[in-house]
C-alpha cells in the first residue's frame, strides 16, 4: 500500500494503549486498517513471548517508511504500453510496558 494511506491510519493509533488500538483499528472505514491490525497483533505475540502484558502495553513508536516500487506493464491500445507503479511500505510498531520505566 502507499505510505500515505498508511501514515492516514498509523497516525492515529501512534501513543495509545493496545485495546483501544485495538478498537480504533476495528472500527475505521480505511482498507489500509486492516494489515495494520495484523501488525499490531503480531507486535502483541512478540510482546507476550518477551514478558510484557498486553493489558499494560501501549504504542511507543509507530512509523511508516517507503519501501520499492513494484513496476509492471500494462497492454494498451494499437500496440502501446503503460506504466502501473504500485508503491510499498515498510511499517514499524513497538509496544512498551506502561509500568516498567526504560
Amino acid at each position: 500500500m502507499s505510505v500515505f494511506k498508511a501514515r492516514r491510519v498509523i497516525d492515529q493509533i501512534r501513543g495509545r494503549s493496545y485495546e483501544e488500538t485495538l478498537m480504533i483499528l476495528e472500527l475505521m472505514p480505511y482498507r489500509a486498517s486492516f494489515p495494520i491490525l495484523k501488525l499490531v497483533y503480531s507486535a502483541a505475540a512478540n510482546a507476550n513471548d518477551l514478558g510484557l502484558n498486553e493489558a499494560d502495553s501501549f504504542i511507543s513508536k509507530a512509523e511508516v517508511n517507503g519501501g520499492t516500487l513494484v513496476k509492471r506493464w500494462r497492454p494498451r491500445a494499437r500496440g502501446r504500453s503503460y506504466l502501473i507503479k504500485r508503491p510499498t511500505c515498510h511499517i514499524t510498531i513497538v509496544l512498551k510496558d506502561k509500568s516498567k520505566k526504560i
